[in-house]
Order: C-alpha cells, then sequence, then structure tokens
C-alpha cells in the first residue's frame, strides 16, 4: 500500500462514519448510565423514618407500608410492663433519612414470659453455689427450705410445689425454692459401719535357751614352732540349765548338828591299851 492509497482510504466516508457511529454508542452509554442509576437508587427521594416503638407490631406495618417502608421481625425480647408483640426496638432510629423501600428491622415484645434450662446443681453443688449461679442466669429465688441431709449441700429445688429436674426449662417469673440440708441425720438413713480388721498375734511359751557354745583362746606351752593351740570347751550340764531356786528347799544342817561319837572307835594311839569300862 502506497501513500496515495492511504489517504484515499482515510478521507472515505465509510472510515468517518465508522467513527461517528462510535462516538454516539459512547455518549450514549454514558448518559444511560448517569440517568439509569438515578432513576434505580430513587436519586433526590427520601423518606423520613417514623417512631414505631412500643406500637402494636400490626400498626407499625400499617405506617411503614404507608411511607413505602418494609419491616421484618429479626429478634424477641421480654418486658413485663409492656403488651405483648408491642415493638420495643428499631434497627433506624426515629428522624433518619432514608431511601424509599429500604427495611427496618424490629424486635418486639414476646406473647409468654421466657424460659431457662435449670442448670446442673442438684446434688452437685452447696447452697451458696447453686444461689449465685441462679441469680446470674435470671432465675428468681425464694426463701430456702432446709431438710435433714450434709449442711448447706443441695438436694432438691421447687418450683410451683413440684419437684424440678436438671434440665427443666423454668419461666424467669418463677421463684424457685431450694431444699438444702440442716446438717442433721434423717432417721431413714442407713449408716454402714464397717469393723476394721485387726491382726491379733500370741506370744509363744518361753522359748528354751539353746546351748552356747564357748570358746576361749588361752596360751599354749610354746612349741618348736612357736604354735598357738586353741581349746573350745562345751558347757556344762549346770551352765545349760536354768538354776533352781532355792529358797523353799531347806538346806541340811552342818554347824548346828552336834556330832555322834563313836562307840566303836578310838582315838588312842596304836600300841597303847585302851582304859577298861
Amino acid at each position: 500500500m502506497n501513500i496515495q492509497e492511504f489517504f484515499r482510504k482515510m478521507t472515505s466516508g465509510h472510515f468517518w462514519g465508522n467513527i461517528l457511529a462510535m462516538l454516539a454508542l459512547v455518549i450514549l452509554l454514558c448518559l444511560g448510565v448517569k440517568y439509569g442509576i438515578d432513576w434505580y437508587t430513587n436519586h433526590g427521594e427520601v423518606v423520613v423514618v417514623p417512631n414505631v416503638l412500643h406500637k402494636d407490631f400490626k400498626e407499625a406495618e400499617d405506617i411503614l407500608d404507608g411511607l413505602d417502608l418494609n419491616i421484618e421481625v429479626n429478634d424477641t425480647g421480654y418486658v413485663k410492663s409492656l403488651p405483648p408483640n408491642c415493638v420495643l426496638e428499631q434497627s433506624i432510629v426515629a428522624g433518619e433519612k432514608v431511601k424509599p423501600g429500604r427495611i427496618i428491622f424490629v424486635t418486639i415484645n414476646a406473647t409468654s414470659t421466657p424460659t431457662i434450662a435449670l442448670p446442673d446443681v442438684i446434688d452437685n453443688s452447696s447452697y451458696r453455689e447453686a444461689a449465685v449461679k441462679l441469680r446470674a442466669m435470671g432465675f428468681k429465688l425464694g426463701s430456702p427450705q432446709y431438710i435433714p441431709g450434709e449442711k448447706d449441700w443441695v438436694y432438691g429445688i421447687i418450683c410451683k410445689g413440684k419437684q424440678l429436674s436438671t434440665g427443666a426449662r423454668v419461666s424467669i417469673e418463677d421463684v424457685l425454692t431450694i431444699q438444702v440440708g440442716d446438717g442433721r441425720l434423717n432417721e431413714n438413713d442407713s449408716i454402714n459401719y464397717t469393723e476394721p480388721e485387726f491382726e491379733y498375734y500370741y506370744e509363744d511359751e518361753e522359748e528354751e535357751e539353746e546351748p552356747v557354745e564357748v570358746t576361749s583362746e588361752t596360751p599354749a606351752p610354746s612349741t618348736p614352732e612357736g604354735g598357738a593351740t586353741t581349746t573350745t570347751e562345751k558347757p556344762s550340764a549346770s551352765a545349760t540349765k536354768p538354776a533352781t531356786p532355792s529358797a523353799n528347799k531347806p538346806s541340811a544342817p552342818s554347824a548346828n548338828k552336834p556330832a555322834t561319837p563313836s562307840a566303836n572307835k578310838s582315838s588312842a594311839p596304836a600300841g597303847k591299851p585302851a582304859p577298861a569300862n
């Protein structure tokens, strides 16, 4: 392609027609976006949010529908002094300016008192621990009822004359009575007494004395080798035999008994005749 053909195509009507068509399309898109977004978002249109607090839900719904606003319930609460199904809270405060069609989330008052599950405090905690835990959860407690049992131990919970168990649903408006032990033993309770086991040892009779072997080393006369001999003495019968008490056995008189004279014997010297009788 030479220069003449290039300028001829640049100056042709078909080329400039395409350029103008593209410019027109871009302008139309910009205008469409500008005015289309304003129309879609209700640009320049605002609605003041009314105050629907403490109004019945049906009444609040009618008021918001008249202002092209929507209403939805996202939570429930409980206020004893207010009627059921009245609006307790609204997500956008009154006086705020919003677009038409905005959703207002509200919290309404419950038709019945809420209930709470009873925790595991029966026969599992003392009175002080149970009372603190129940009050923290929102329960109402009355005066405790004392029954025979371990002192200050929780044995049961009563509500409206009925015994409650762990996990029971109880209204926060009901008053609970805790059964607490007073430290006295119930007459129906039984005591299991286990006698301790003792081992008895009997002393044996007096044991006989065993013979004692006495070994003494005495120096022996010197021998040619210069050694020493060892003599082993066996215990005598008197050493091994226990001494017999002699207190009750009378001793034979010796000094006080006179000597008996011998009639047949003479003390004269031999060879000398005996005197005549």
